[in-house]
């Protein structure tokens, strides 16, 4: 049977649901990822970073400002100033006095060289002279000539087969405070990339140093080679400001990502300090939230929407019912018909196939509800219904036209094939018991048979069936007639 169309359009509606839900979720989903960020951004800013830094520094004053304050006190030892003054006499005092200086203080190495005698003094005595035409000397005499206290140097250790060292080299006055050497410690490269390597871990930074020309002198987790932070993409355009200013916070993009920047310099040790941030790394997690929230806002809208579908789908099939159906027989009602009748004229305009209209009405329908009552007349119409209803091939229906009288459609059936339905309708009419608490109820139906004729409108059809309905109530009734 061809259903009437629906009253609502469905799929618009859960289209539209779906695309408010959906914008509702994500917007709200998007805000408090950009509020997280913000959020998180301010405080790596505002609180981590410099924190962090001042944490460093905290270590970095134990760790390696400590061989700065080792070496500030050997040149200010009375020990080494008067063994330089008495003239270097005994040798394996001073070899003593290194000695002593690297194992209590668990340095790498110790050393004084002296500016009268050019020796070069270690833990274990003297281990060369200097000599101003010797590349690997040159360090002293940049010492001596400066006007600072002390440098830090990353150079070989030549008492340590050559190992990459770091050399606090503090310059020695007598007490009248005239030059007279320099002295010092050093520390393996290896030791402090692994001191940086902890902090980084520690505080899960990227942390370095730099030199006051702008180049990486120690990064935890590479070697000692230095890198110009010029040429480092982003940053390049900022750094020359960085080192002006010394202290503050900054942000740089590379390869796509954003970078937070803390910089403090350490005058103890000439360089400054750059604790770095990449922020797209500490969105992790925040992103893993936005994910999860925009799945499950996915979810969630896929269950309502699926819920909304099945009661849209139930409540138009109720209200359709409603609105097509007669409430006592379950028939189709006169709307219904005039939508089904349409599209079977446009059908038929397509391709023409014979429709013939029944009409019946049942006779003397008026005596049963005035001897029996409206409720018993009321079940009669049911059964009646269900009888016809039962009677019919799927490609036809019934409707319940008014009172006692029922209109039925056959497709594709002459006129004269539809006599011979009417006929067999009359007939299952007459031999049932329409209401089965009143059993001696016997109802019979007159019926009117025409078919249309290709041209005239369905209600001329309609109405050439009531002419004969009537002329077989005329008749004598319990009959079928047929439109001239």
């Amino acid at each position: 049977m061809i259903l009437p169309p629906k009253i609502v359009d469905r799929h618009r509606l859960i289209l539209l649901l779906s695309i408010l839900l959906s914008a509702g979720f994500f917007a709200t989903t998007l805000f408090g990822y950009f509020v997280s960020k913000q959020a998180i951004r301010t405080a790596i800013i505002g609180q981590d970073l410099p924190l962090t830094s001042s944490n460093i520094y905290s270590e970095i004053q134990k760790d390696l400002v400590r061989p700065v304050l080792i070496s500030s006190t050997m040149a200010h030892d009375t020990f080494l100033r008067d063994w330089v003054l008495k003239g270097e006499r005994e040798v394996g005092e001073m070899a003593r006095f290194l000695a002593e200086i690297k194992h209590r203080h668990g340095a790498f190495s110790s050393f004084f060289v002296s500016e009268k005698s050019g020796n070069y003094y270690t833990g274990e005595g003297i281990l060369k002279k200097i000599s101003p035409t010797e590349a690997r000397d040159a360090w002293y005499f940049r010492v001596r000539d400066m006007k600072e206290d002390y440098e830090i140097n990353v150079d070989r250790d030549l008492a340590n087969r050559d190992a990459l060292t770091i050399f606090i080299n503090y310059r020695v006055f007598d007490f009248a405070g005239q030059y007279i050497g320099a002295t010092g410690i050093g520390l393996t490269v290896d030791a402090v990339h692994r001191l940086i390597g902890e902090y980084q871990q520690r505080f899960q930074r990227t942390i370095y140093f730099v030199d006051q020309q702008g180049r990486v002198v120690f990064f935890g987790n590479q070697s000692g080679q230095q890198s110009d932070l010029h040429q480092r993409p982003g940053l390049g355009l900022q750094i020359d400001q960085i080192l002006q200013e010394r202290t503050g916070s900054y942000q740089f993009t590379e390869q796509g990502d954003n970078h937070i920047l803390n910089v403090n310099y350490l005058p103890e040790l000439k360089w400054y300090l750059f604790v770095e941030q990449n922020e797209d790394m500490s969105l992790v997690d925040v992103r893993k939230t936005l994910y999860v929230n925009l799945a499950i806002s996915l979810l969630v809208t896929l269950i309502v929407i699926f819920l909304t579908h099945l009661a849209l789908t139930h409540y138009q099939s109720k209200i359709e019912e409603m609105a097509s159906t007669d409430k006592l027989t379950g028939l189709l009602n006169r709307h219904a018909f005039s939508i089904l009748i349409d599209k079977l004229m446009a059908g038929y305009r397509r391709k023409p196939q014979a429709i013939t209209v029944l009409l019946a009405d049942i006779d003397h329908f008026k005596s049963i509800n005035d001897r029996y009552g409206h409720r018993t007349g009321d079940l009669v119409l049911v059964g009646i219904a269900g009888r016809l209803k039962a009677a019919l091939r799927a490609a036809d229906f019934a409707v319940r036209w008014g009172g006692e009288e029922f209109l039925i459609v056959l497709q594709d059936c002459s006129r004269e094939e539809g006599q011979v339905v009417a006929e067999k309708l009359r007939l299952a009419v007459e031999a049932s018991i329409p209401c089965a608490s009143e059993s001696q109820i016997k109802v019979t139906i007159s019926i009117g048979v025409s078919q249309f004729d290709g041209h005239e409108a369905a209600e001329q059809t309609v109405n050439r069936a009531d002419t004969a309905l009537y002329a077989a109530k005329a008749g004598g009734r319990n009959r079928v007639c047929l439109a001239a």
